[in-house]
């Protein structure tokens, strides 16, 4: 992240805000819940992050043996963890009410928002470490199955080397220059094409509407079936064998995102983002019941969905807007999420299949994220766009929990 320092800046003020400030949650309790949220995606670097943090803030040692060994309020948890995580849209004010009305082990309105942040926070940030090869990614090849995801001999943590991944990836890699140069010029004339379209005629609602029921359908499918073509399913699968180290902290290991589009149940409904937004609900109701945290968190959004260097690849002076517009709006779109001003014709026209690919898989099973994918997309861009890239689908994945969470304690209250 220190790649994009203005960034780094806003997350880590707001990730010590819910981490260390005064809050509803004593300290303990927050490094357990950001571990509950890590291991839904068997973030391994995040748990044992959290694993240290939780012990260091006076956490008591037999919560780690697991889930069991926890009071009852912090396991009643699981379910909004779990839905959270995969299927955000199933979140009703009936979750919410069963958390705060359970009796002795009720949850209040200002804890449970400090969860949710938590919670969504950490989901999100396990899609940046695995979109940016920071967790060890296993290898049969090893003996301990884990190795260092590295980009062409440079540690991907090695920031100081952006340079050099840069020109390593270009030189050492086996397609030609020539492509991936010719990708970077199409990707260009269109973005160059769609603005001019943009100023000549305007769709219709429905038209717009239909787009966007198209693209979220599609998006559906996206990682199911050809996806995987170049390593059997087979194998596939195996990767998915949970350590206990993580399984512990979990219930329901198998409920994903993907089991959705596999039953062969297209219908993921659809919420207009104009009857419920971050900007006139969300935001004030988190600084209502948690102080600060709304304008922290409202500071992150906006960093991230306006940061520019008004450069791609090797080009400067460059407006990404619609760029950037179209890589959040495709991650609100796997999560139902529809703006109703959005032409979603553009998410077609500007991000290719290798590259919607690689949202689906650091958005939805991040788990799966491989060295292959990352490199597979926008061959000719900066190692630091990619993290770009990465922040920006971090920052969409984590409102979309938050916008149906909020939601649900919204019609709670109401």
């Amino acid at each position: 992240m220190s790649l994009h320092t203005q960034y780094l800046e806003s997350f880590l003020r707001s990730q010590f805000y819910m981490l260390r400030m005064d809050g509803p949650l004593p300290l303990p309790h927050r490094h357990y819940i950001a571990i509950m949220a890590a291991a839904r995606h068997q973030c391994s670097y995040l748990i044992n992050m959290h694993v240290d943090e939780f012990l260091k803030t006076g956490g008591i040692a037999e919560w780690l043996n697991g889930l069991e060994y926890v009071p009852q309020r912090l396991k009643n948890l699981n379910e909004i963890n779990k839905l959270l995580a995969h299927r955000p849209w199933l979140i009703t004010k009936e979750h919410i009410q069963k958390l705060v009305k359970t009796g002795e082990n009720n949850w209040s309105l200002p804890e449970l928002v400090h969860a949710v942040v938590l919670l969504a926070h950490y989901h999100a940030l396990a899609s940046f470490v695995f979109g940016s090869g920071i967790n060890p990614e296993r290898d049969p090849e090893i003996s301990n199955g884990f190795r260092l995801i590295s980009v062409n001999n440079f540690c991907v943590c090695d920031l100081a080397n952006d340079n050099n991944i840069e020109n390593a990836s270009l030189t050492g890699s086996n397609f030609g220059i020539v492509d991936s140069l010719s990708e970077l010029e199409a990707l260009m004339e269109r973005m160059k094409r769609l603005q001019e379209e943009r100023e000549d005629e305007e769709a219709s609602q429905e038209e717009m509407t239909t787009r966007f029921e198209k693209e979220k359908k599609e998006s559906l499918f996206v990682v199911s079936g050809d996806t995987f073509h170049s390593f059997p399913h087979s194998d596939f699968e195996d990767d998915m064998i949970i350590t206990s180290d993580v399984s512990r902290y979990i219930e329901d290991p198998g409920f994903g995102y993907e089991d959705f589009a596999r039953r062969g149940e297209e219908h993921l409904p659809t919420f207009r983002a104009q009857d419920y937004t971050w900007e006139n609900h969300g935001f004030s109701l988190v600084n209502r019941l948690y102080s600060d945290i709304g304008h922290l968190l409202d500071e992150k959004f906006r960093m991230v969905y306006n940061l520019t260097y008004n450069t791609m690849a090797t080009h400067e002076d460059v407006d990404t807007t619609m760029l950037r517009r179209a890589l959040f709006n495709y991650v609100h779109c796997m999560f139902g999420i529809r703006y109703d001003d959005y032409d979603y014709g553009e998410v077609n026209q500007l991000l290719e299949r290798s590259l919607k690919v690689y949202i689906k898989t650091v958005t939805c099973y991040p788990e799966r994220t491989t060295k292959r994918m990352y490199d597979s997309y926008w061959r000719q861009f900066k190692h630091s766009e990619k993290v770009h890239v990465n922040l920006l689908l971090m920052e969409a994945r984590m409102q979309a929990e938050l916008l149906y969470a909020l939601r649900a304690i919204t019609r709670h209250l109401t």
